[in-house]
């Protein structure tokens, strides 16, 4: 077997966003997936998915404007294009701007007219092919033939797919199921679903025939952001939601997690900043803090926990686990929580949690393990007003007092079954003149074509900026390709802790809110 090219990778990519057919794109994913050799079996599982495995690479939008004559005939294989831009991440200092640009100029002079079409879009995350991870994981089981449920808890427990695909093609399952929760290597958060209120968060929780115990546990839904804490002895690693390690950002995190009682502990939990009387401060007060090692104070509050003292405690159920949280954390780190069988005990707790400034609450059952990087019954969360996390897709130039600012933008959700980002409307409504002025500069940054920002009514940009919005309910539409539309959608505030595989998917609102 001869090792792949990067036009095999393109070709794959053009063929996966040319159907809408899920299994003609895990078909397509599979075939290209199982003719990569050994070692460049990752890079080709990372860049079939979109992506480049360098997290930052110091090349934006503006770097990738290369003016280079596309070569005739390819040639540029999936490993060369990885260590350049390896490379073009280990470029600092004097000198780099140009080295960076004398690197790009060398490596798109080596790429076809497509492949430098695909290189701008890999960098600029406007690869719009609709192969998400979950199809990229599906691929791969079908690749390698293994179980597609034992990929998923591998690469859930991994922290992503490209860890464990040569475990699956090399080992198979046995190899898969070896993968385990390491500590000091972040897993993949498990998430809520939501419900309209309470009671039916107490219904979606317990379930049918759900044993004995009808009791559930209801925490405060704190607004801040996402932390899940590693510890082995002195060492603690702090990441977020999606994985980015932010320990040197959050030095009074780290004091609270040495000060347990643990030689090895790996806890879930909220950092949130609070105001004097102990009520929480605006969510992007909280997000700016977590961005920067300096401003106001981060507390972390912890509701759940998945190891301790060389145990996993992922599959033993959440009851077990908050016996085991209780007897580690104190009081004052702990998220409040309420554990009943009353509906109305649960309506007056949430009640109690919104009256101090939270969000909501977030319904769980008592007997579920911590199901990692999945979003099920398990944990349902409710909030005072219909919410969703969407992305911008697009962003419209203002007219009037909004003159000469970015103003109405362009929402999409996901389609669970393509992975293609779906319009549902757009707004203009609930945004400040601070919020304008962010936006105009954020949305500048995002711009798929410098030149719509000149010429354009409507500038397109790259799916990357998740935004919170709140609407009064979901209508039928024939204008967007959904087939619906929000209605009264306002902006809550934009959320830079989530990325687009967070959004809401078209699937789940169309259930929601059917009646």
């Amino acid at each position: 077997m001869t090792g792949m090219l990067l036009a095999d990778v393109v070709a794959t990519s053009a063929t996966v966003a040319a159907t809408r057919s899920r299994k003609a794109k895990v078909a397509a994913l599979a075939e290209a997936l199982a003719r990569a050799e050994p070692a460049e079996r990752e890079v080709v599982t990372s860049y079939l998915g979109g992506a480049l495995l360098q997290r930052r690479t110091g090349v934006g939008w503006r770097g990738v404007r290369v003016d280079a004559e596309p070569a005739a005939e390819p040639g540029l294989t999936p490993l060369e294009v990885d260590a350049a831009f390896d490379r073009l991440a280990a470029l600092a200092g004097p000198g780099s701007q140009a080295a960076r640009a004398q690197e790009l100029a060398g490596l798109f002079g080596r790429a076809t007219a497509a492949e430098q079409q695909w290189l701008r879009g890999v960098v600029t995350g406007s690869v719009r092919q609709g192969a998400l991870d979950s199809l990229v994981q599906e691929a791969v089981a079908a690749a390698a033939e293994v179980p597609l449920a034992t990929v998923r808890r591998a690469a859930m427990l991994a922290g992503g797919t490209v860890p464990v695909v040569g475990a699956a093609f090399e080992g198979g399952a046995t190899a898969l199921e070896a993968v385990g929760l390491e500590v000091g290597r972040p897993v993949l958060p498990m998430l809520a679903s939501s419900a309209a209120d309470v009671a039916a968060a107490v219904a979606k929780a317990t379930g049918k025939g759900a044993a004995t115990d009808t009791r559930v546990v209801v925490d405060r839904k704190l607004d801040g952001i996402r932390l899940q804490v590693h510890r082995r002895g002195d060492e603690v690693v702090v990441a977020t939601r999606s994985l980015d390690d932010i320990t040197d950002r959050l030095p009074e995190v780290v004091d609270v997690v040495r000060s347990l009682a643990a030689r090895e502990v790996v806890l879930d939990g909220e950092g949130l900043a609070l105001d004097e009387e102990g009520r929480p401060r605006p969510f992007q007060e909280t997000a700016s803090r977590t961005a920067q090692s300096a401003g106001v104070a981060v507390t972390p509050y912890f509701f759940d926990v998945l190891h301790l003292d060389g145990r996993d405690l992922l599959d033993a159920p959440l009851s077990e686990r908050l016996a085991v949280l209780d007897a580690l954390v104190p009081e004052e780190h702990r998220v409040p929580r309420v554990v009943t069988d009353d509906v109305a005990a649960a309506e007056a707790f949430a009640a109690t949690a919104l009256a101090d400034g939270h969000e909501g609450v977030v319904v769980k059952s008592l007997a579920a393990g911590y199901d990692a990087g999945r979003r099920g019954a398990a944990w349902v969360k409710v909030k005072p007003v219909h919410t969703l996390d969407l992305v911008v897709l697009a962003v419209e130039w203002g007219s009037g007092r909004r003159e000469g600012w970015l103003s109405n933008i362009h929402l999409g959700a996901r389609d669970a079954d393509t992975g293609e980002l779906v319009m549902l409307g757009k707004t203009f409504k609930g945004m400040t003149d601070e919020m304008l002025a962010w936006q105009t500069e954020r949305f500048t940054e995002l711009a798929v074509d410098p030149a719509t920002m000149r010429d354009g009514y409507v500038v397109p940009l790259r799916p990357e900026q998740v935004v919170e919005i709140a609407f009064d309910g979901v209508q039928r539409s024939s204008r967007y390709p959904g087939g619906m539309a929000l209605r009264f959608a306002r902006v809550v505030r934009y959320r830079d802790d989530k990325g687009v595989g967070d959004i809401d998917t078209v699937q789940s609102i169309r259930a929601t809110f059917a009646r």
